[in-house]
Formats: C-alpha cells, sequence, structure tokens
C-alpha cells in the first residue's frame, strides 16, 4: 500500500508512511466495501487475503486474491474506480496500481519459488480487467519506487505538492496536505477548488456534573450521573470528550477513545485545562521541524507580527461593527479605536519580539475598555467591570471571559495536537505555568469572534442571571453548574456557525477554521509560507 502511495504523489506516501497521518474517507470505505462483497461472493474461494513478505525487498503486503491459471499462480487487485486510457484508446493500469501488482507478483514469486508471468487488476468502474506483464522493466520500476521510498523515509522534509490537480481531488489527505490553499496563496487569481471539509467530524461530548462516570458498552461512551438514568453516545459521532471539575472516566472508555483517536480533556470548574490525552504517533519529523524553526528568531518575529496585525486588527474591527450607526457609542470608545489604530501602524516598525508584546498588551487594555463600553443601559450593573482580572476573575464579566478562554484553550489545543504540533513551544507568548506557549499564541487570533462577541452579546439579550449563574465570594467569582452549561452551549453553538473565509472564499465552522489554522501555521515552516493569520473579522 505504500508503494500505491508513493505512485500516486510522492506527498501523500510521506504524510502517510513516514508521518502516519492517514484518513479514511468515504472512498476508502466504499473500497472496503468492495473487498468485503467480493470475499462474500466467492464461490471458487480464490478470495484469500495472502500476506507476503521479502526480507531482501524489505516489503510485506497482502494480496486480494490468488487464482491459477494454466499451471501459474496469477495476483488479483480489484480497484472500484476506472482504468486509465491509453493513447490508443485502449484501457491500462495507473502507475500506482501498476507498483502494487508488480510488488505482489514479486513476493509470490519468492514465496513459491516460481515465476509469476503478469499480475491482473480488476477496475469495476470500467468493468475491465488489465494484464500488467512481470517484465525486466516492470523489476526495473519496482526497484526504483524501493529505492525513492527508502530515501524519503531519511527526509524530514515533505515533498512538495503534486503539480497534477487532479489528483488532489481524490486524495483522503487533501485536508491535511491543503494543496489548493498553497496554489492559491501562490496564484490569487485563480479558482480554489474547495477540498477542505465545512465543518468538524464529531461533536464534542462535555462531562458537567460531579461523580458523573463516562464508561463503555461495546463502540458507545455511557455518561451515567450520580442521579438519573445514563445517556449512551456512539463513538463514531463523538469527537472529544471534556471532563469538567470532578467527573471521571473509565479505563475502557479511555481505550475506545484512543483506539478512535478522540481526545480526552481535563478542565477545573472554573474551565482551567489540566491535561489532555491524544493519538501522537507518527510525529517526530513534523516536531523536528517545528524545532528548527521556532529556535530561528526572524521566523518568530515574522510570525508574531503576522499574528499580533491579526489580533489588534480583530480587536479594531469588532469595536467599529458592533458601533456602525450608533454615535454616541461610538464617541465613548473614540480614544479606544485611536489607540488600535495607532498600535497597528506601529507594528511594522517593531524590531524584536519584545516589542511586539508591549504593543499587544497596551493595545489589549484599550480594547478592553472599548469592550466594556459596548454593554447596553438594559445590562445589570453586577456585570460591569472595572479591569481585567484573571486568575482568579474577581467579577461576573472576568469570571464568563475566563470560563470561555478555558474552553478556547482546550479548543486549540486539539487542532495542535491533531496537526502533530508541540504545543509547548510557540514564537509569541513566553513560557510561563503551565500554559502552552503556542496554545496562547494561535487563540489570539479567536478570542474576539469566538468569545468576546459572544458574552456581549448574551449580555445585551439577558441571557445570564446575577445569581444563579454565578457563585460570587470576596476572593473570587465562578459560574455555577447552571452558568457553565450556558456558557457550553454557547459556545458550541458559535463553534458549528459558519463564516466565509476572507482570503480563501470558501465557507466553514469556526471548530474547522481553528484546525486550518493549526495546519496553515505549519506550512509556515514547510516550505509553503504566507497563509497564516491572513483571515479577518468582518
Amino acid at each position: 500500500m505504500s508503494l500505491h502511495a508513493l505512485g500516486y504523489c510522492e506527498r501523500l506516501f510521506y504524510l502517510e508512511e513516514v508521518e502516519e497521518i492517514r484518513v479514511a474517507d468515504a472512498r476508502v470505505y466504499a473500497g472496503r466495501e468492495l473487498h468485503t462483497a467480493l470475499a462474500d461472493d466467492d464461490p471458487e474461494g480464490d478470495w484469500q487475503r495472502h500476506e507476503l513478505t521479502s526480507e531482501r525487498l524489505g516489503l510485506t503486503g497482502k494480496v486480494d486474491c490468488l487464482r491459477r491459471r494454466d499451471g501459474v499462480y496469477i495476483p488479483y487487485e480489484h480497484k472500484r474506480g476506472r482504468a486509465a486510457k491509453n493513447e490508443d484508446g485502449s484501457y491500462g493500469a495507473w502507475l500506482s496500481d501498476r507498483l502494487q501488482i508488480i510488488a505482489y507478483a514479486i513476493l509470490l514469486e519468492e514465496t513459491l519459488e516460481a515465476s509469476i508471468p503478469e499480475g491482473r487488476i480488476r477496475y469495476h468502474a470500467t468493468n475491465v480487467t488489465v494484464r500488467v506483464p512481470i517484465d525486466q522493466a516492470a523489476r526495473k520500476s519496482l526497484d526504483g519506487a524501493i529505492a525513492r521510498a527508502r530515501s524519503l523515509r531519511q527526509s524530514v522534509e515533505r515533498p512538495p505538492i503534486t503539480e497534477n490537480e487532479r489528483l488532489c481531488t481524490h486524495c483522503s489527505l487533501a485536508p491535511v496536505c491543503l494543496p489548493e490553499e498553497v496554489r492559491h496563496h501562490e496564484e490569487p487569481e485563480r479558482r480554489l477548488n474547495r477540498l477542505f471539509p465545512p465543518d468538524r467530524d464529531g461533536a464534542t461530548l462535555h462531562v458537567l456534573s460531579s461523580g458523573t462516570r463516562v464508561g463503555r458498552s461495546s463502540e458507545s461512551l455511557v455518561v451515567t450521573p450520580k442521579e438519573g438514568p445514563a445517556k449512551k453516545y456512539p463513538v463514531r459521532g463523538v469527537e472529544s470528550v471534556m471532563l469538567h471539575g470532578m467527573s471521571q472516566i473509565s479505563t475502557q472508555a479511555a481505550r475506545l477513545c484512543a483506539d478512535h483517536q478522540i481526545g480526552i480533556h481535563w478542565l477545573t470548574a472554573g474551565g482551567k485545562h489540566i491535561a489532555s490525552t491524544v493519538p501522537t504517533i507518527g510525529q517526530v519529523q513534523r516536531r523536528i521541524r517545528q524545532y528548527r524553526a521556532l529556535s530561528d528568531e526572524e521566523t518568530c518575529l515574522r510570525l508574531a507580527k503576522s499574528l499580533t496585525r491579526a489580533k489588534i486588527g480583530g480587536q479594531l474591527a469588532y469595536l467599529l461593527r458592533t458601533t456602525r450607526g450608533q454615535p454616541d457609542q461610538r464617541k465613548s470608545m473614540t480614544q479606544s479605536i485611536a489607540f488600535l489604530r495607532e498600535s497597528l501602524a506601529s507594528l511594522n516598525g517593531a524590531t524584536n519580539r519584545d516589542a511586539l508584546r508591549g504593543h499587544e498588551g497596551a493595545a489589549a487594555v484599550r480594547y478592553f475598555e472599548g469592550l466594556r463600553s459596548l454593554l447596553g443601559d438594559q445590562v445589570p450593573v453586577e456585570f460591569r467591570s472595572a479591569r481585567r482580572s484573571r486568575r482568579p476573575p474577581l467579577d461576573r464579566l472576568n469570571a464568563l471571559l475566563s470560563f470561555g478562554y478555558g474552553l478556547l484553550h482546550t479548543a486549540v489545543l486539539q487542532a495542535l495536537l491533531a496537526s502533530g504540533l508541540e504545543p509547548a513551544l510557540g514564537f509569541f507568548h513566553t513560557p510561563r505555568s503551565a500554559a502552552y506557549p503556542l496554545v496562547l499564541d494561535l487563540m489570539e487570533l479567536f478570542r474576539v469572534p469566538l468569545w468576546d462577541l459572544v458574552v456581549v452579546g448574551s449580555l445585551n439579550r439577558g441571557q445570564w442571571q446575577v445569581d444563579d449563574d454565578f457563585n460570587v465570594t470576596p476572593a473570587k467569582v465562578w459560574l455555577s453548574q447552571g452558568g457553565r452549561a450556558k456558557a457550553i452551549d454557547l459556545f458550541e453553538a458559535r463553534l458549528a456557525a459558519c463564516w466565509k473565509h476572507p482570503i480563501l472564499g470558501y465557507s466553514l465552522s469556526y471548530a474547522r477554521t481553528i484546525e486550518l489554522e493549526a495546519r496553515l501555521l505549519e506550512k509556515e515552516w514547510t516550505g509553503e509560507p504566507g497563509l497564516f493569520a491572513r483571515s479577518r473579522l468582518r
């Protein structure tokens, strides 16, 4: 199968076989269903998966089917797609399929110690069988492919995207590779062929109540509260599990999540991230590239400028958009708006990251002043705050902001880990306490559209209760269980909301946007820079 990927696209081979990134899309599942159907309908008993190995070649594989014809065994491969068309109009085999059947024939020769004259490929969409002779040219092409595969395995650099755009359309790893986004960046006038999925694959399962237990029943997660009936959630519909406070999960349920690449995240009752478990196999090459890039000051400064420009630009756009057509409210934040504009203009002159942090911090203070002014007269005084307080939050507005930022932290962490990035190595924030610098970096792109906007809107709509939704002490204010449930509903609804990317031109959910930015960030040090942090709030 690795040789099949190599023949299709060297980048696909590298992603699957070197970085061990595999995505089973609808085409992959359809191929599996075809093989199952053929195995069930096999009166001659020829359909048996034979595992073949060659120490000499360093190859192993399972051939679909062996049939004896004219006294010799013939390996068969079944493909649900169409056969290739030769120049004379006859049908032929695709290069990737040819490599695969040639390899099976050579493996079979070594196993049986007998000559195999040909292999055959059945293309079910065309309803033809293509014969592939195992001659000297076939053996030479296999040796060349094996040598190239070994060379790629020794490299930490990804091959470039393929020049054949049609291959990308049928590739299950297009959402990881992002070839169309790269082509669009290189040719802005070129029409982008949408390959990135619009929404996430499943929902996040939040477990809030103290003492609630998550267990397993077959291929489902079972959530059992201290009081009340248990609920089942099929694992195929779950993308991640978030355990708040003193909820717990069984070993069996954790194993089920690991088997299906579902992240498990532990948070305090206040929304602070504690720990996560996610599959991390095959990420060595990605980590090496990241370490190299983010050890370079010039690269870090370039990324930090892009990030700071996007953050302050988003803050300014939000204040301007929300006060459009409201002259009195716009006048009340004239100084904040002017300061943010000045900060944006000053970024190009920053010569180091400390200077950028100074601009970003000062802009954040003025932005929070403007944010308070967006609250309408109908909002109770208890929801108004004199300043931003984080650890711990000292009033209800800060408690809302902190809890939502905790949810955002976990969503960003999940996207970074899914992209194979090391969250502890960032380019803008400095290491401190238990917070991951790269998570804090990427969060800056999403604080305004994913939570600030949501909090202000919900307060102006009167969705929060001063007493019922909060627990208040002189030293700290945090959300009650009902308040946390309300905040999670708002946050999840915002993640599911769709918007149109202003640069790429296609619509996607905010949940997918976080993953997209994580993958675009990695491109900044894999030979395809210029795509990260270019989106803006409108």
